[in-house]
C-alpha cells in the first residue's frame, strides 16, 4: 500500500499514532469539558443556561465541519489541512484556558471544534490508507480504542484536573499534545497520489444549507430537553429551518457538480446500511451511557466516582476486545458476523439493563456494563471495515466525513430522545402509582405504620401527617424514575436488536471496487 512520497519509509504504526493521538484529545474534549462547567460558571460568573453554550457551541462547529473534510482536504491538500486542524485546536485550546470572559470562551470554543472536527474523518482516512486492506480490522480498532474509550475517560481527567488545578488546565493540556502532533505530521504524513490542492468551483449553496441545517439541528438537540421541546417558540423555529435546510441540501448536492459532500457514495449497499446501523447503535450505546450514571447517582445515591466505577470496567472491556476483534477479521472471520455479535451483547446488555430495581447491588449493575463494553467492541472495529470496504481510496476521506458525522449525530440524538423518553415515562408511572395511593389503601396504611416507626412517631399529628406523607411521595417519585428507567433500556433494547439481521445483510468485497461518479 502506497500512502506517501516515502511509503517504505514510513513505518505504518508511527503514522497510526501520529493520527490517533489528537484525534484521542479532540474527542475527549467533547467530553471532558461537562464536569467542569460549575468552575466555569462560578469563576466567569455565568448563569447555568449561559454556560452550557460552552459545550453546544463546540458540538455545533464540530458537527458542521466533520461532513466537508474530504472536500476541504482536496482542495488545501490532506496534509496541510491537517497541519492546519492541529494548529487552530492548538490555539484555541490556548485561548480557551486564558479566556478572561463567556463570550470570548464560547468563541474560542467555536474555534476549537472547527479546528477538532476534521481530525476524526482524516485519522479514519490516513488509517484505512496506511493498512493494506486484509489489516482494516487492525486499523479499525486502533481507531476505535481513540474514539471510544475517550469519552469514557474525559469526565475523570476533567474532574481530577479541575479539582486539583484549575478549569482552564482542561484546555491547557491540549497544547503539548497539540505541538507533538503537529511535528509528528510533518515528519510521516504525506499525501497520496491522488490528492492534489486544487482550485475547484467552490459550492456556495451547499455549505451554506450544510451549515445553518446541521448547526440548528444540533442546538434544538441539545437544548431541546431544557427547552420542553415544540413547547418553546426558540425549539420549532430552529427545527424547521434545519428540516427545510438539510432536505435542500440534498437535492442540491445530488445535482452539484462539485459537491462540498459527494452523497452518491451512499449507493453503495455496505456503505449504507453501515451507516443506518452506526447511527442506531451509536443512538443506543450513547444515550445508555449518559443514563447510567443518573440512575445510579440519582436514584441508588452513588458518588460521581463510585458511578465513574461502575462504567470503567465497561471501557475496559471495550479497549481489549477491540484488537482481538482486528486480529480474527485479520485470520478471515468475516466482519458482518462479528458486527452482529456486537449487536447482540449489547441488546442483552440494555435487557439486563431494563431490569434493574432499587436493591440492585454494585455487580449487578456493572456486569450489564461489562457486557455492553464487549458488544461496542465488537460493534465498532467490524463495522468499520465492514462500510468501507467498496469504498474508492479517493473517496475514503468524503466516505470516513459521513461515517463519523452520524456516528456524532447518533449521539447527540440518543442523549436527547433517551432523557425525553426517561422523562415522560417517568411522569407516565407517577401518574399510575398515584391513583393507587389513597388513604384507605391497606398497602398504604401498612407503609404509614412503618414509616412511623422509622421516625419514632407514636401518634399522628398534622405535621407528621405531612411528614409521612412527603416520605411517601418521594418514594413513589423514585419507584417512577426507575421505571422510567426500565423503559427507556428496554426502547434501547428493541432498536439495537432490529440492526442484527441488518448486520448479516451487509456484504464483503466486491470483485470490482465500486466507482461513484459525479455527473
Amino acid at each position: 500500500m502506497s500512502f506517501g512520497k516515502q511509503p517504505q519509509q514510513t513505518n505504518k504504526w508511527i503514522v497510526a499514532f501520529t493520527v490517533i493521538l489528537p484525534t484521542f484529545i479532540e474527542v475527549m474534549d467533547t467530553s471532558v469539558v461537562n464536569v467542569s462547567l460549575p468552575h466555569i460558571r462560578g469563576s466567569l460568573s455565568a448563569g447555568v443556561d449561559e454556560v452550557t453554550w460552552v459545550l453546544t457551541s463546540y458540538l455545533v462547529s464540530n458537527a458542521i465541519i466533520i461532513p466537508i473534510t474530504g472536500w476541504l482536504a482536496g482542495i488545501f491538500g490532506r496534509k496541510n489541512y491537517l497541519i492546519f486542524s492541529l494548529a487552530l485546536f492548538t490555539g484555541s485550546s490556548l485561548l480557551c484556558g486564558a479566556a478572561p470572559s463567556l463570550e470570548i470562551l464560547i468563541i474560542a470554543r467555536i474555534l476549537q471544534g472547527l479546528g477538532g472536527g476534521g481530525l476524526q474523518p482524516l485519522s479514519q482516512a490516513i488509517l484505512l490508507e496506511t493498512f493494506p486492506p486484509r489489516e482494516h480490522g487492525i486499523a479499525m480498532a486502533v481507531f476505535g480504542m481513540g474514539v471510544v474509550f475517550a469519552p469514557i475517560l474525559g469526565p475523570v481527567v476533567g474532574g481530577w484536573i479541575t479539582d486539583n488545578w484549575s478549569w482552564r488546565w482542561v484546555f491547557y493540556i491540549n497544547l503539548p499534545v497539540g505541538i507533538i502532533s503537529v511535528l509528528l505530521t510533518l515528519a510521516f504524513i504525506f499525501d497520496p497520489p491522488y490528492i492534489r490542492s486544487k482550485k475547484i468551483r467552490i459550492d456556495y449553496w451547499g455549505l451554506g444549507l450544510l451549515a445553518v441545517g446541521l448547526g440548528c439541528l444540533q442546538v434544538v438537540l441539545d437544548k431541546g430537553e431544557r427547552e420542553d421541546w415544540f413547547e418553546s417558540n426558540f425549539i420549532t423555529t430552529l427545527s424547521i429551518i434545519s428540516a427545510l435546510c438539510l432536505i435542500v441540501f440534498v437535492i442540491v448536492e445530488l445535482r452539484s457538480r462539485n459537491p462540498v459532500v459527494d452523497l452518491r457514495i451512499l449507493k453503495d449497499r455496505s456503505f449504507a446500511f453501515g451507516n443506518i446501523i452506526m447511527f442506531t447503535g451509536f443512538f443506543c450505546m450513547f444515550g445508555s451511557i449518559v443514563l447510567l450514571p443518573l440512575y445510579l447517582q440519582n436514584l441508588m445515591g452513588y458518588t460521581a466516582l463510585w458511578a465513574g466505577l461502575v462504567l470503567g470496567p465497561g471501557g475496559i472491556a471495550s479497549f481489549l476486545i477491540m484488537p482481538v476483534a482486528g486480529n480474527l477479521m485479520k485470520r478471515g472471520v468475516k466482519p458482518h458476523y462479528l458486527l452482529a455479535l456486537g449487536l447482540f451483547l449489547a441488546a442483552y446488555s440494555f435487557w439486563m439493563m431494563s431490569r434493574f430495581n432499587l436493591e440492585a447491588d454494585f455487580l449487578s449493575v456493572a456486569v450489564p456494563r461489562i457486557v455492553l463494553g464487549f458488544g461496542m467492541g465488537l460493534f465498532f472495529v467490524p463495522l468499520g471495515a465492514a462500510s468501507y470496504v467498496n469504498i474508492p481510496k479517493e473517496k475514503m476521506g468524503t466516505a470516513s466525513g459521513i461515517f463519523n458525522l452520524l456516528r456524532n449525530l447518533g449521539g447527540s440524538f440518543g442523549t436527547a430522545v433517551g432523557t425525553t423518553v426517561l422523562s415522560q415515562r417517568s411522569q407516565f408511572h407517577q401518574n399510575f402509582l398515584v391513583e393507587h395511593i389513597t388513604p384507605f389503601h391497606p398497602s398504604l396504611q401498612h407503609k404509614l405504620q412503618e414509616i412511623m416507626q422509622l421516625l419514632g412517631i407514636t401518634q399522628l399529628s398534622n405535621a407528621d401527617y405531612k411528614r409521612v406523607l412527603a416520605v411517601v411521595y418521594q418514594e413513589v417519585l423514585r419507584q417512577a424514575s426507575m421505571m422510567g428507567f426500565n423503559d427507556t433500556f428496554w426502547l434501547f433494547c428493541i432498536m439495537t436488536s432490529f440492526l442484527v439481521p441488518l448486520a448479516l445483510l451487509m456484504k464483503g468485497a466486491k470483485g470490482k471496487k465500486v466507482e461513484i461518479s459525479v455527473h
